[in-house]
């Protein structure tokens, strides 16, 4: 059965259903995602290398786990949902903000998500799914805002676009993960 993903408009109102597939074509349909930020006991991030079989972005960098919200789940819970499939652990995670953007990739795809950006902890020994990833690292987030700057063709764009307005609006690691 194909995954449904909930359309939205651009002020993150539901307004239809339509499968992953579908809102990932070249003329990418606007939908609801969200990345997930999982930061160690250094303050250091957890980054992931997409796996080589992904057809959007493969082998780039990405957040600690990026994937999309299904109906009636909130973002939080979606990030929790996808957590043990991906990287094989638990945690709480914390929504911290959300933003639009559209992106092609080559001439095979694209997204077009209102995307929110969840932090939280690592916990447990990490297992991660190698359909899903292909590699995964910490690193300090300063580094990682300098070698994206340096280096873009090597970073998903979300990633970008998140990492960038968390450290411009959000960027005390220590406050954000207050609560969790």
């Amino acid at each position: 059965m194909a995954e449904m993903l909930i359309l939205v408009d651009k002020n993150d109102n539901p307004v239809g259903h339509e499968t992953k597939e579908r809102c990932h074509e070249p003329d990418s349909l606007l939908h609801r995602a969200h990345m997930v930020a999982l930061f160690n006991g250094k303050g250091q991030l957890l980054i992931t290398q997409r796996s080589l079989e992904k057809k959007l972005w493969p082998g780039y960098w990405d957040g600690s786990i990026a994937s999309h919200v299904h109906d009636g789940e909130t973002y939080e819970q979606a990030g929790e949902r996808r957590l043990p499939d991906e990287l094989g652990i638990t945690a709480r995670v914390k929504y911290i903000f959300k933003f639009h953007y559209k992106v092609p990739y080559k001439d095979i795809g694209g997204e077009n998500e209102i995307c929110a950006f969840l932090v939280g902890k690592i916990g447990g020994e990490l297992r991660p799914d190698k359909e899903e990833i292909a590699d995964h690292r910490f690193v300090d987030i300063r580094e990682l805002e300098n070698d994206m700057e340096a280096s873009p063709e090597k970073y998903c764009p979300w990633l970008i676009i998140g990492l960038g307005k968390f450290l411009k609006e959000h960027g005390d690691v220590e406050k954000a993960l207050e609560g969790l």
